[in-house]
């Protein structure tokens, strides 16, 4: 079993080098029909795609398949932004910011329209306070709108400067330099402001100028359309490779409902290709004025004495940081109890943000939360995601005097594919071919855990049986790499039930009344066998995903507590 863990993680090591392209993905004309299409960002289900020429913000709705007019008349839009729910617009032709609030554009920053050289944004990137980063390509600058609308510039040294982009840790500021052509990085403060100037990459093509829009995936790769390429280079600054477009591009994004399609905009129109690693998600809104209107969610708002701490580096392989976001309640005293938030989307997609609602729920209940993004299937295959989960655990307990936590009282709860890693985290916590590197001093052991509607067993059960069915696009075997009966090893050691043994924690199961209850009775069985308190709570009328909609969702957080309180 080793020797073929060393050969899997080999390939997945050499796959990293590469460029990051979905097997057999090709350039995809989505429409021609753009005066000029620049700087694209995802947001609602669809595609906003500037038409600087056309002066028309559109929308692309995949499931569609429509290019529709969204703001007629916009004018020269030059690029727009998406985060904490809200749409951001560089408004070239009227020299601001402005942030889209209804049917209204509300001016957030007013640039001299009759400066020289001329102060006209370029393109924007939107920070994880809610501040805004703009270009200045004439002055070679850029400015910084804090979260409470002060601007200011925070460099000058951004030699025409173009595209920029965030790291998704949101610690690094990258800066297209459109004339010598190079990529230039900075150190992001934590009042917005950078240093350390250096030069990240270079593109070396022989094309007289061309560094234009960029954006960056969840691995820290980052993308920036070229003269006639779309270039991708690891945060190392190695490049990957490039994409070639029948076209100039100008900019480009991620979009679809799992981020994983890279959109290019240009002189040929709008474009598309699939990733096998997805872009940053935005964070979803803060405030309570800022949520959608989606009937059935609950809300994500941050309420008074919940103090958030977003984007925190839990774990580092090489390049690549593992995120999370962890929300503490401010209004208790002494050492609290700590969860771990584990997000489904069948190991392949999905991200911490789905289920922040959950973990802010359970701060105000007393807990101190941490949502956790871990590595995808098309990134890395298993064991990579598995560790991930422990590594969160041994986060948390080396990091419990910084954040109040008591260190013997750390537990876990997943849905869906989240379901499965928290069950297989719950019952390995002395499998070390799970626990990756050195776990030093902190044990990953959780002291209870609960399985929302994820599969306990992969080498039997449903699991298997899809696995072994052909034209099932099972997600395992993409997850795995292989079939059930091309890697039982792997699938073992994938198997939560497998693992189940009489020092294990208590371990909860949840799910909706139309979601196969029946489906860990096994595991249950076998639980209590072992003396291990267990039990199946079996919510009336929910279907599969119920944890993150009303009204299900209050008394699913009301029994998580119940349950964490009782076995922590």
């Amino acid at each position: 079993m080793k020797r073929l863990l060393s050969v899997l993680l080999a390939l997945a090591s050499s796959l990293a080098a590469e460029l990051p392209l979905e097997p057999g993905a090709k350039l995809e004309l989505v429409s021609a029909d753009f005066g000029l299409a620049d700087g694209p960002s995802w947001m609602d289900f669809a595609l906003v795609v500037p038409d600087v020429k056309g002066q028309t913000v559109f929308r692309y709705q995949p499931k569609q398949d429509k290019v529709i007019p969204w703001r007629k008349n916009a004018g020269r839009i030059s690029a727009s932004h998406v985060n904490h729910g809200r749409l951001y617009l560089s408004d070239n032709a009227n020299a601001r910011i402005v942030r889209v609030e209804g049917d209204k554009m509300v001016t957030l920053h007013q640039e001299d329209q009759e400066a020289k050289p001329p102060r006209r944004p370029n393109d924007l990137t939107v920070d994880r306070h809610g501040g805004v980063y703009y270009t200045l390509t004439g002055p070679g600058e850029v400015i910084y709108i804090g979260p409470k609308g002060a601007a200011r510039t925070v460099t000058k040294e951004a030699e025409s400067a173009n595209g920029l982009a965030l790291s998704p840790d949101g610690r690094t500021l990258y800066v297209a330099s459109y004339v010598p052509k190079k990529i230039l990085a900075w150190d992001v403060a934590d009042d917005g402001g950078v240093s350390n100037k250096r030069e990240f990459a270079a593109m070396d093509d022989g094309e007289a100028k061309g560094a234009d829009g960029m954006t960056v995936d969840r691995a820290g790769n980052v993308y920036c359309a070229g003269a006639t390429d779309v270039w991708v280079w690891n945060p190392s600054g190695t490049l990957l490779g490039k994409i070639a477009c029948p076209q100039r591009p100008i900019n480009c994004t991620f979009g679809d409902n799992d981020l994983r399609t890279l959109y290019i905009t240009g002189f040929g129109g709008l474009s598309r290709i699939r990733m096998r690693i997805g872009g940053v998600p935005p964070h979803p809104p803060a405030a309570e004025k800022d949520q959608p209107a989606r009937e059935g969610r609950p809300s994500t708002a941050i309420p008074k004495g919940i103090a958030p701490e977003l984007d925190v580096v839990y774990a580092r392989f090489g390049d690549r940081r593992m995120l999370a976001d962890i929300f503490r309640p401010t209004d208790r005293n002494g050492l609290l109890p700590a969860i771990v938030v584990v997000h489904g989307g069948g190991w392949l997609k999905g991200d911490r943000t789905k289920f922040r609602a959950l973990a802010i729920a359970l701060a105000k209940r007393g807990y101190v939360t941490m949502a956790i993004d871990y590595r995808l299937g098309g990134e890395a295959q298993f064991p990579a995601a598995a560790r991930d989960c422990h590594e969160a655990v041994r986060f948390l307990r080396g990091k419990a005097a910084e954040y109040g936590i008591e260190p013997g009282r750390i537990g876990a709860v997943g849905g869906s594919a989240g379901g499965h890693l928290v069950g297989l985290l719950a019952t390995t916590w002395d499998v070390t071919e799970l626990h990756g590197r050195d776990a030093g001093d902190h044990s990953s052991r959780v002291q209870a855990a609960i399985v929302m509607a994820g599969p306990m067993q992969m080498l039997t059960g449903s699991v298997a049986e899809r696995s072994r069915t052909p034209g099932s696009k099972s997600n395992s075997n993409r997850w795995i790499g292989k079939t059930v009966d091309e890697a039982p090893e792997l699938y073992r050691l994938a198997d939560a039930h497998e693992h189940i043994s009489k020092s294990d924690p208590p371990l909860l199961f949840m799910c909706g009344e139309h979601d196969n209850p029946e489906r860990n009775a096994p595991s249950r069985k076998k639980l209590e066998e072992y003396g291990i308190a267990t039990g199946l709570k079996v919510y009336k009328g929910g279907k599969h995903g119920c944890w993150n909609r009303l009204p299900w969702f209050d008394d699913m957080v009301a029994g998580m507590d119940a349950w964490f309180r009782e076995q922590m």
